[in-house]
């Protein structure tokens, strides 16, 4: 069948159209350019209306362990988000931890078409792919953790060579259906089990003897040698203290030109000036990013209200235990090889510390000059749920607006902070790149985030309202592969979506080392350890995409 879209005002900036008037045609669930005669079996009249490509999120919890705590720790999160079951769509329940299925409903109403987990621990990666797979309509893939386990940093503290390591992260993402690889407080959350409360860059680990600048270095050098296009996704030291900004300008000069991705950077952005000890470093932060080319990053930006931190920096969850509301909370350690740190919070906009870190975030995304290197994100769920992604937008193409919300919150953080002075406004072109074209480039995904002949037909069809917030909050139409799915900001057909994964070579020699190491401390046989694609695809309910390496393409 044939579909054409016809008229619409398109934004594809992977293919450099910023707005142009123009018709999409789809077939067999690509974009395609028809011959001049062919017979149109559906038109969709899009006249006036805002086309791009389905919106991607690069830095999502949505599955893994943490979040199966979080969505037991908090049944007061279901409270008033309950949602029926539809001809269509299955029930669900959650506002900052939304369930599995209602998680994906949401992406979609949004014009959302993939998400991704930036943390998966390997020994549990069957479950977050299980929690994945439930996730409904949209693409998913995941980060696997590496840096902290025992496995690794045993190479590093042996100093083997450098072959074996790559091979190691090869295996490892290769073994746990990864797209990408995530260091988290890269080699604390071993030290916090050694007694250690803290690991600067240049610090070392109590027992193994190695720093986590030696642990950044070599994932992002591996990663790169081994044609991993996403590069290294670094949850660095020291997040949310004050004066931690000093870690994160030496961890760009210290990757020594090598790509790294820099992940919720508005958490690693704090500086120490003012009667509070707390300040804005957002400036200096923006300039490093600007002037290095081989750093990406995402925002990570709070939003007000009720959510629940989830991550793997026990570390630091541990300290912000003091700070749980409601006063529950959960740190646990998995297999030596990670920890894990659940703590519910509430943002405050009368809170100094909260309407700081709250303007942080938007400084960071208003001086940071290249939009192909920085992602729309709130780390969800730590800074607020995915769901305030409209409002966030409104908040960056409306300085009008966003000056009517600063008015409302704290203005003691204000003074420390430059956000009054900044009047850029995003456009509809910039947008675009933060949320489909950009994390697509930054991912690999060929066929994803582009409306040019080939794509995947993943289009989102907005309304051109000069509320942006409205515009984004609910598309007129989603198609998923082709399909439409989505009509009005409702749910009109469910579909299951693609998982995504980088497949890099590597010597497979490296599987009798880690069988001995296996059989030696794990609670878990090596050949059970690895995920099936069978477990993946599920007799045809789930689909698996293999996206290039580096290496392949060339």
């Amino acid at each position: 069948m044939l579909i054409k879209l016809t008229g619409g005002r398109i934004y594809d900036p992977a293919n450099g159209v910023d707005g142009e008037i123009r018709d999409i045609f789809i077939e067999d669930g690509r974009i395609v350019s028809p011959l001049p005669n062919a017979k149109i079996d559906h038109e969709y009249p899009v006249h006036g209306r805002v086309i791009m490509a389905g919106g991607i999120d690069p830095h999502s919890h949505i599955g893994g362990g943490k979040m199966t705590i979080a969505r037991m720790m908090l049944p007061e999160d279901h409270i008033g988000q309950e949602f029926e079951r539809t001809d269509v769509t299955r029930a669900g329940v959650g506002y900052a931890i939304p369930s599995t299925m209602t998680a994906g409903y949401r992406y979609a109403e949004m014009g959302y078409t993939a998400a991704f987990e930036p943390a998966m621990l390997p020994a549990n990666a069957r479950q977050a792919h299980m929690e994945l797979a439930d996730t409904a309509i949209i693409d998913k893939g995941a980060f696997a953790m590496l840096g902290s386990d025992d496995f690794f940093l045993r190479q590093l503290a042996g100093k083997q060579d450098f072959s074996a390591i790559k091979d190691y992260i090869a295996w490892t993402m290769h073994a746990t259906q990864a797209i990408a690889v995530k260091v988290v407080n890269p080699g604390g959350i071993s030290a916090f089990k050694f007694n250690q409360r803290k690991l600067d860059l240049d610090e070392k680990h109590v027992y193994y003897g190695v720093t986590p600048r030696d642990i950044i270095v070599t994932l992002a050098r591996g990663l790169n040698e081994l044609g991993v296009v996403h590069p290294i996704h670094i949850h660095g030291c020291n997040l949310g203290i004050p004066g931690g900004v000093e870690t994160t300008l030496a961890t760009i000069k210290g990757a020594e030109g090598l790509p790294i991705h820099l992940t919720h950077i508005q958490f690693h952005s704090y500086g120490t000036e003012g009667d509070m000890k707390f300040s804005s470093a957002a400036a200096e932060v923006a300039e490093a990013v600007n002037t290095n080319p081989n750093v990406s990053c995402d925002v990570g930006q709070v939003m007000f209200g009720q959510t629940c931190t989830a991550s793997g920096d026990s570390m630091r969850q541990f300290v912000n235990t003091r700070s749980a509301y409601p006063k529950k909370w959960v740190v646990m350690d998995i297999e030596c090889d990670a920890g894990c740190g659940v703590v519910p919070f509430k943002y405050r906009d009368k809170s100094f510390v909260n309407a700081l870190q709250w303007a942080i975030g938007l400084e960071l995304f208003l001086l940071i000059n290249d939009p192909w290197r920085l992602f729309l994100t709130t780390d969800h769920p730590n800074g607020g749920p995915f769901t305030c992604y409209p409002h966030l937008i409104r908040l960056l193409m409306d300085k009008t607006f966003r000056q009517e919300v600063t008015r409302t919150i704290n203005q003691d953080a204000l003074k420390y902070s430059t956000l009054a002075t900044l009047d850029r406004e995003y456009s509809l072109y910039e947008i675009a790149i933060m949320t489909r074209a950009g994390p697509a480039r930054s991912l690999g995904l060929v066929d994803r985030g582009h409306l040019g002949v080939g794509a995947c037909a993943d289009i989102t069809v907005y309304d051109d309202n000069p509320d942006r917030e409205a515009m984004f909050a609910t598309p007129e139409m989603l198609f998923k592969n082709g399909e439409l799915i989505v009509r009005n900001g409702k749910i009109i057909k469910a579909v299951n979506g693609a998982t995504h994964v980088a497949r890099p070579d590597y010597d497979r020699g490296i599987e009798r080392q880690l069988k001995r190491y296996f059989d030696d401390y794990n609670t878990v046989r090596m050949e059970n350890f690895r995920l099936s694609d069978e477990e993946i695809t599920d007799n045809g309910r789930g689909s698996l995409i293999i996206q290039p390496t580096k290496a392949r393409v060339a």
